[in-house]
């Protein structure tokens, strides 16, 4: 686990132990936190959500800025504020040149579809709920070849397209795919335009996990899952070449990068 170093206002070192942060500091990248309980806990003036037993979490877009303030106030009205400054990330960037447009641009009537897709998919992340599974050490949720990255980019005949926001897993179509914390299921579609079958997981306090390109969705809206659960299984549908699961991760609105989640690559 990566413990990121935290400074007390006024150089207090017992008040600053009451703060940990665990992650990685660098676009893409969640991080935990915790402190005393009944703390109150703001990033950048915003205020965060702190369970009961004092714990926190927030993560930093692809392109977030790297500069942040951490502000924390404990029960006895002591505070400790951390600056925290991110490393930027270089991404992977392919120029593909021409190529048709009917190949690259989807005709109106699927413009409006996958509006309503997207759609469906951000009212499902604006869920919050006070579960704790995010703490819960985090598994892989598929066995196979990394294929696609965090970040990445194509420019197609020189106009760039939009991002990749998750972790690409191939491997055939019906591997089966198992859910990498415990949650609550608040999106199960088997037929998004772009991303086909599409699931969305909640885990608690914003954060989410989606995966896509199903061949199956095994498990339906609000039921719970537990580690380790079988919950899809991966495919090839919606716009993509090959069989592959495309694992993202969310906090709030905020597209992050699984392979920096704490506990899973902290040897990376």
């Amino acid at each position: 686990m990566n413990l990121i170093a935290v400074t007390a206002v006024h150089g207090n070192e017992a008040t600053a132990d009451k703060l940990q942060l665990q992650g990685k500091l660098t676009q893409g990248a969640l991080i935990i936190g915790s402190t005393e309980p009944g703390s109150e806990v703001k990033l950048n003036g915003e205020k965060l959500e702190v369970t009961p037993a004092g714990e926190f979490v927030f993560g930093f877009g692809r392109d977030a800025q790297l500069q942040h303030q951490l502000q924390v106030q404990l029960p006895d009205g002591s505070k400790i504020e951390r600056a925290l400054e991110l490393t930027q990330r270089e991404y992977k960037v392919d120029r593909v040149d021409g190529v048709p447009a009917s190949t690259v641009n989807p005709n109106p009537e699927q413009v409006k579809r996958s509006r309503q897709d997207s759609e469906q998919v951000w009212l499902a992340r604006q869920t919050f709920s006070d579960r704790r599974d995010f703490l819960t050490p985090v598994i892989r949720p598929a066995e196979g070849r990394i294929s696609g990255v965090y970040g990445s980019q194509r420019i197609f005949n020189g106009e760039p397209r939009r991002p990749h926001f998750g972790l690409d897993i191939a491997a055939p179509t019906g591997t089966p795919v198992i859910a990498p914390w415990p949650g609550r299921v608040l999106l199960a579609v088997p037929d998004m335009f772009f991303s086909g079958g599409t699931l969305i997981i909640d885990h608690g306090y914003g954060v989410t996990t989606t995966y896509i390109h199903l061949h199956q969705v095994l498990v339906e809206v609000g039921k719970d899952v537990n580690q380790g659960d079988i919950i899809a299984e991966i495919g090839a549908t919606g716009r993509v070449t090959g069989p592959h699961l495309d694992w993202r991760v969310n906090w709030q609105q905020e597209k992050l990068d699984p392979a920096l989640l704490p506990y899973l690559f902290d040897n990376d």
